[in-house]
């Protein structure tokens, strides 16, 4: 039987244990049987009140945390789903490639930050911070200020993260979400925009949202040729992508122009590079990104054909 796991990493008075007692405050573990690793102690104590369905296993030492141990916990307490509070100084990559069981399933990484020191940790330790930040699921700044806030989407964290839900929790007890609307998932100063193969979902995403933010600059990516069959003579290369399950595959396509499309053959693979302009087209119902081709070549398919969110 698959055991789900959730992972909460973050380094010490990061909010980790805050947010533990949360969740099973809120009835996380009242139909369930949990088990809760406990890697790392701080001054904060587990709710008693909330652990009556959930045993408590600490470890206060890396290399006790093996497979082995694990298949003991799930032989003795018998639990469907576990909680791992995860010591902020380990790192997460030998959990994953030698620690979890088979059937110990990874679910969720939530990641807890005390914003006044996110500076100085990924100054300091920051394989292990950015570690944490680059695998996480869900981010979550704790103890922001204004200033702080306004430093954190300054780093456009997007750039680090792109999938994982972000939240900046204030002082106050208030949260608001790290995106505001205005930001860029790219580094738009490049001369050339390069979107790389497993990001092309984001992108689309982006221009087709925001088709002015890319007006006039150059990109360039892998992309499978489609002539449109519902406007003959039109050019929309793109990438099939997977909005939600298997069986919910799309088409994400482009209107391009340019001399060369017409070598290409629907589902061929190309590489492409062009100067993004904004036009009103049927197409589109309205003003959209056109693909302005200025280079264009055949080239091997990705690893990853179809792309996800």
């Amino acid at each position: 039987m698959d055991i789900p796991v959730y992972l909460i990493a973050g380094f010490l008075d990061g909010g980790k244990t805050n947010f533990i007692n949360g969740i099973l405050e809120d009835g996380f573990a009242r139909e369930d049987k949990t088990l809760l690793l406990c890697c790392e102690e701080g001054e904060e104590e587990y709710n008693q009140k909330a652990l009556d369905n959930v045993t408590v296993v600490t470890l206060e030492n890396e290399e006790n945390l093996t497979c082995s141990f694990l298949k003991e916990c799930e032989k003795k307490y018998k639990p469907r789903q576990v909680l791992i509070e995860y010591n902020g100084m380990w790192q997460m990559e030998r959990l994953y490639r030698d620690v979890l069981p088979a059937n110990w399933v990874l679910y969720q990484i939530m990641c807890m930050v005390e914003a006044s020191t996110f500076e100085s940790y990924a100054k300091n330790m920051g394989q292990l911070m950015m570690e944490k930040i680059t695998n996480a699921d869900m981010l979550v700044f704790n103890r922001c200020t204004p200033e702080l806030r306004e430093s954190l989407r300054k780093r456009n964290l997007r750039m680090v993260n792109r999938r994982a839900d972000i939240y900046l929790e204030n002082n106050d007890g208030t949260s608001e979400d790290y995106l505001t609307g205005d930001e860029c998932p790219f580094d738009m100063s490049q001369d050339v925009i390069d979107i790389p193969d497993d990001d092309f979902g984001v992108w689309y995403v982006d221009v087709m949202d925001h088709p002015d933010r890319y007006k006039d600059k150059m990109v360039h990516m892998k992309l499978v040729m489609c002539h449109s069959k519902n406007f003959p003579g039109i050019d929309c290369p793109g990438r099939f992508a997977m909005v939600c399950c298997e069986k919910d595959v799309t088409f994400l396509g482009l209107i391009a122009r340019g001399s060369g499309l017409d070598q290409y053959k629907n589902h061929d693979w190309m590489e492409v590079t062009a100067k993004m302009g904004v036009e009103k087209h049927k197409a589109y119902k309205g003003l959209g990104p056109v693909m302005n081709v200025v280079s264009v070549g055949p080239c091997e398919k990705p690893a990853q054909e179809v792309v996800s969110f």
